[in-house]
């Protein structure tokens, strides 16, 4: 198996280099470049496309980083982009090769203006992201409803002062620690999610989901019948609301003689290891 500083991205019949950074891909921008033009001098082609387009040359230093990348003599520093500095990077290149990319992200820009005007379009969307991944429908529906009421209750919280990202992460810790006596960071540790970007939820299993959605709905009616205040009281009340979940789950455990606090992640959930056998090298 490839380390991940050596793992390569196969498109259309050409290889592109990629490198592990900050937790994301980064991939060799004269890659890109060798792929969508017929510039035998990508190097020479990436220095003209930043004398050609300002915006571009004026943000270069956000758009791309030196990264070591192996080579045939060695491992050299090359300039590479993010996912997002790579659909930057395509804008910029006048290539019949590049159009369909470019008309791609046109579309996408229009879905989400059309999202923003109907917010019913963007679950449907998730939910076709969601079954394109393999996952079973029961599933999604679970999902898509722990969306829902994870919204309702950070727009709670934000409604009673607690308006910093950290303290949502905190706040939702301390449901999870009372909900499974785990931390997200110590669940994902079971479940052997490295990357941070990997969402935990999106690996639960379906009584993993249920209580999740028991704890935080629990949580949102605790918080508005308390009246609940600032960080301090939400916190409280973020606690009371795991602890009913933790009882639901304690019961049900008892009932069943099995532990509902599941190493299963979202291999076992899809059965389909070769949708995402890419990202585990």
């Amino acid at each position: 198996m490839k380390s991940k500083e050596d793992a390569l991205v196969v498109f259309q019949g050409k290889n592109i280099r990629r490198a592990w950074f900050n937790d994301e891909w980064w991939f060799v921008a004269t890659d890109i470049i060798g792929v969508l033009t017929e510039s035998k001098d990508t190097s020479g082609y990436l220095k003209d496309m930043r004398r050609r387009d300002e915006g571009f040359a004026i943000g270069w230093g956000q758009i791309a980083t030196p990264l070591a990348i192996p080579t045939v003599g060695g491992k050299q520093r090359m300039n590479c982009v993010s996912t997002k500095g790579a659909f930057r990077l395509i804008q910029s290149i006048p290539s019949k090769k590049a159009e369909p990319f470019k008309q791609w992200l046109a579309k996408v820009g229009y879905e989400r203006v059309q999202e923003i005007e109907n917010p019913e379009l963007a679950q449907d969307r998730v939910k076709e992201y969601y079954e394109l991944k393999g996952y079973p429908k029961d599933w999604i529906d679970k999902r898509m409803r722990g969306i829902a009421i994870r919204q309702e209750l950070t727009d709670e919280w934000k409604q009673r002062d607690v308006k910093e990202q950290k303290d949502f992460g905190i706040l939702t810790n301390e449901i999870a620690k009372a909900t499974f006596n785990k931390s997200v960071e110590e669940y994902k540790e079971l479940k052997d999610l490295k990357r941070k970007n990997q969402n935990l939820r999106d690996n639960m299993t379906d009584w993993e989901l249920i209580l999740t959605m028991v704890g935080e709905k629990a949580t949102t009616d605790i918080t508005t019948s308390k009246d609940s205040r600032g960080f301090e009281e939400c916190k409280d009340s973020a606690v009371e609301g795991g602890t009913i979940a933790k009882n639901t789950r304690k019961e049900i455990e008892r009932k069943t003689g099995k532990s509902l606090v599941s190493k299963k992640n979202y291999f076992d959930l899809t059965g389909e290891k070769k949708l995402i056998k890419d990202r585990t090298k």
